[in-house]
């Protein structure tokens, strides 16, 4: 046997025989202790499981979304995008984020240190703040709010504060210029934006961005975007210019004034704000996805067509749960755990084995092991995705989000940067009042509604 077959063995061993054994013994002798002591503290349990669940998802939802923008470019421009590091360049956007995080953090001469080292993490933790209200799925909200529009638009809105501060920190007329466009352009485009919005309120009655996913429950057509068109076309304009996503970037317009307010910034701050911009695409997309379509809710009402097909076709169709006692389990479990595993790792490895007699056997047992997890997982997958609905609902809303974040990189792709005049004019001229037209439509046709 090679090096590696002795070193892959027993690491077999421990995963199919030794992981299960130690799961079950965990789960019967500490998993009731565990279980009353984070009862007893579940409020402090939920606020550090929310937070911990922000912070590990922004980093990645921000290499994603670089790497679908490397790759949708690349594709609009018929080039192959990066194709060196994993199948078709997966790890390039890991890549790049390290190397910014790597390089050197320079403070310029002349520059507020205590401003310019703020700005960043003021730029970035006003992102992650944002998720904490944005509901997930059904359950998987951080906190939900009865006021959660208000915090949204209060919270989002700080984001302008370390843009500011961060050009007017950096002692450089462009990214001083950078700044200043990004307060003009929030100003501009926070009114349309909350504007339109407040339609919403109207309709719903509720300003708890949670309960606005819960009305949308059912078929596509009760989705808000058909109740309000205008004010889902309203909102994803004005949520482009508040992102500094194509069209509307110009506070980092490098065609113009260099990189806007990170100018000046490198290694770790430049990271931050980096990382801020592509969070801010996702939060955009995930409140365009919960505001006007439909939040974690599938197109189609499963519930009641299911129960459609039970009353008529006669058959039952719900999702089959299996109760299991932790303390009812037993020897009986444990060994099936043990055997389940090893033989069907053994049946898998076994074709393996056989095409290539020449293959060793510990490469048949590791290639038998991946094709059994790649088959449990999935099967998992569907199990949980029928009979849980909060796994159902997180595919749907994460599906929806990131078909919004690829018409953003879409956009980023075809579309050409506008002037400052017109970026200022198009807000003050077209869509304030439009977004006040709007207002009024609804509310008209709610009492109109009402009083039929």
């Amino acid at each position: 046997m090679t090096l590696l077959g002795r070193i892959l063995v027993p690491l077999l061993f421990l995963v199919i025989v030794v992981g299960p054994v130690l799961t079950v013994l965990i789960a019967l002798f500490i998993g009731p202790w565990l279980v009353d002591l984070l009862a007893a503290n579940i409020d402090i349990v939920r606020f550090v499981v929310a937070v911990t669940g922000v912070l590990l998802f922004s980093i990645p939802a921000a290499f994603i979304i670089i790497y679908m923008e490397l790759k949708v470019i690349a594709f609009m421009n018929l080039r192959r995008g990066p194709n060196r590091i994993l199948p078709a360049g997966a790890a390039m956007s890991v890549v790049h984020g390290l190397k910014v995080l790597t390089k050197e953090d320079f403070t310029p001469t002349g520059a507020d240190r205590l401003v310019f080292t703020w700005a960043p993490v003021v730029v970035f933790l006003t992102a992650v703040m944002t998720f904490m209200v944005i509901p997930f799925g059904p359950g998987l909200v951080g906190q939900d709010l009865n006021v959660g529009l208000l915090y949204l638009f209060a919270v989002g809105g700080m984001t302008v504060v370390g843009l500011l501060a961060a050009g007017w920190a950096s002692f450089n007329k462009y990214s001083l210029l950078g700044g200043l466009r990004s307060a003009a352009q929030v100003v501009s485009y926070e009114i349309p934006l909350t504007l339109s919005v407040v339609g919403l309120i109207l309709l719903a009655g509720t300003m708890s961005v949670y309960q606005l996913g819960l009305q949308q429950s059912g078929w596509f057509w009760d989705w808000f975007v058909f109740r309000q068109p205008m004010g889902a076309l309203i909102f994803f304009i004005a949520a482009t210019a508040e992102a500094n996503r194509t069209p509307f970037d110009l506070t980092e317009a490098d065609s113009e004034i260099v990189a806007g307010f990170a100018t000046e910034y490198s290694g770790m701050r430049f990271g931050f704000l980096f990382f801020a911009e592509y969070v801010n695409v996702f939060i955009v997309s995930a409140l365009i996805t919960t505001f006007y379509f439909g939040a974690w809710n599938a197109p189609v009402d499963v519930n009641g067509l299911m129960a459609w097909l039970n009353a008529n076709v006669g058959t039952s169709l719900q999702p089959l749960t299996v109760a299991l006692d932790p303390g009812s389990l037993g020897v009986g479990l444990l060994i099936l755990l043990i055997a389940v595993p090893v033989a069907l790792t053994l049946l898998f490895a076994a074709p393996f084995y056989l095409i290539r007699t020449s293959k060793p056997a510990w490469q048949a047992l590791l290639l038998g092991f991946v094709a059994f997890n790649l088959l449990a997982g999935g099967a998992l997958f569907l199990i949980a995705y029928i009979g849980l609905d909060w796994v159902a609902g997180l595919l749907w809303f994460m599906a929806k989000a990131f078909a919004f974040v690829f018409v953003f990189v879409w956009m980023r792709g075809t579309l050409p940067r506008v002037r400052i005049d017109q970026l200022m004019g198009f807000a003050w001229k077209w869509l304030l009042p439009a977004s006040l037209l709007n207002l009024f439509a609804t509310a008209a046709a709610i009492i109109v509604v009402k009083s039929l």
